[in-house]
């Protein structure tokens, strides 16, 4: 899995002044269950990482992801997540995604942003374009 790293300078390893970007391919999750995908996905943000999912997840899994977070709300610690998703619609093996990841997107592709609520806020989202505000800690 891709992971992108942007780090401060502070002076030792970087990575608490930074904000991690999980890039999760569609082939990683193609053999999980529904919780399996789910658990990997709350993980990274239970850990503060903005999780991008190549192809997004099916309405019943994410109705499942958004369950699931509801019940690990904490007020004193976890305050939930943040989803946008770019609709499924026809895409080539010139888009983005399918440059970044090198495979054809000739199938029905969706792109889905997950991060910590409190991290994460979405300014704009149209058919092309998802644009984000990502706050430090």
């Amino acid at each position: 899995m891709p992971e992108v790293t942007t780090n401060g300078d502070d002076g030792d390893d970087g990575l608490a002044d930074g904000i991690q970007i999980d890039m999760i391919s569609a082939d990683r999750m193609q053999g999980m269950r529904t919780m399996e995908k789910i658990r990997l996905i709350l993980d990274g943000v239970h850990d503060g990482n903005i999780v991008i999912l190549e192809e997004g997840l099916d309405p019943e899994e994410e109705s499942k992801l958004i369950e699931v977070t509801m019940s690990e709300i904490n007020p004193d610690g976890f305050t939930g997540i943040e989803i946008e998703t770019y609709p499924g619609e026809e895409t080539s093996d010139n888009g983005f995604l399918g440059r970044i990841m090198g495979k054809d997107n000739s199938d029905s592709n969706k792109l889905t942003v997950i991060g910590p609520a409190n991290r994460i806020e979405t300014l704009h989202k149209d058919e092309t374009l998802i644009s984000t505000l990502i706050k430090r800690r």
